[in-house]
């Protein structure tokens, strides 16, 4: 059970030359209830893409339909740099939280012999099990933890925990539904920190719901503005600086640039190159 939670697809043979994720006229309804409809997102490797709306607006709903948990109509493409098909993904899972009894005498260590090994996991606790999982662990700066209960652990400590679950085996598409939704602002810049390292050194694609609007400014590379469809989507500045971001989020968005933006503020970094040099990318415009 935990394994499928934080895996949901593995990829085949030739997924390692995985380039962009095609997601094509996606909609769902329940009954006659549109959640969302007709949403086209171009998601690139190494870049991270942030989805944004009110609550409601089928963020979550969007991730669970790329895990295949939701039924939908559209497509959705994995292609290489040459736009041909490549299989399945392995996709990586991060839910906004996971249920458990807090007073259980679980650890870190524990969690991970029993999503990893299908053994018991009084029997899979080995030197060289504890060896793999620090080694997990320090991926998210969060080694020290190994031997903590699961339920001392803080909401930021326990989300890279679970960041570290979902990061193996490694996948080519992690999903990140409010990851860190209530977490400090020392949590939250270590977190978002971890994915700019993610990007660089592993190149996956990463696709994260967030209502922190500041941190999506600040770190993300594409920015697509949900509220049952996609509303616009492009780069942090092209998307805050939209008037129907001013539209939905005016009374969060503070007084700062009245005429030309929300006031939020994005902060130049080494963004990864709009687009990631393959065939489908082009010259991608905001989509409006």
């Amino acid at each position: 059970m935990f394994k499928r939670l934080f895996h949901q697809a593995e990829s085949g043979a030739d997924c390692s030359k995985l380039c962009c994720t095609k997601i094509e006229n996606f909609t769902v309804k329940a009954g006659s209830l549109v959640i969302f409809e007709n949403v086209n997102i171009h998601v690139h490797c190494g870049q991270l893409t942030a989805l944004i709306g009110p609550n409601g607006a089928g963020k979550s709903t969007l991730l669970k339909a790329i895990l295949g948990e939701m039924p939908h109509s559209g497509e959705l493409k994995y292609v290489d740099a040459k736009g041909k098909h490549t299989g399945h993904p392995v996709i990586g899972y991060v839910p906004q939280y996971l249920k458990f009894d807090t007073s259980a005498p679980l650890s870190v260590l524990d969690l991970f012999a029993a999503c990893l090994y299908k053994r018991p996991v009084w029997l899979s606790a080995s030197g060289q099990l504890r060896n793999q999982v620090l080694e997990e662990l320090a991926r998210v700066h969060a080694a020290d933890l190994i031997d903590r209960r699961l339920g001392a652990l803080s909401g930021g400590e326990l989300q890279r925990v679970l960041m570290a679950l979902a990061l193996n085996p490694k996948p080519d598409l992690l999903l990140l539904d409010e990851p860190v939704s209530g977490v400090d602002q020392n949590g939250l810049e270590l977190f978002y920190s971890i994915l700019e390292e993610l990007q660089e050194k592993e190149d996956m694609a990463i696709i994260l719901i967030s209502h922190d609007l500041n941190m999506v400014a600040k770190h993300a590379d594409q920015v697509v503005l949900m509220d049952k469809g996609v509303v616009c989507s492009g780069t942090p500045k092209e998307v805050f600086s939209h008037p129907s971001t001013r539209r939905i989020f005016g009374v969060l968005a503070g007084q700062g640039g009245k005429t030309s933006g929300t006031g939020f503020e994005w902060i130049e970094h080494k963004r990864h190159p709009r687009g990631c040099g393959c065939e489908l990318c082009g010259s991608e415009e905001v989509q409006d």
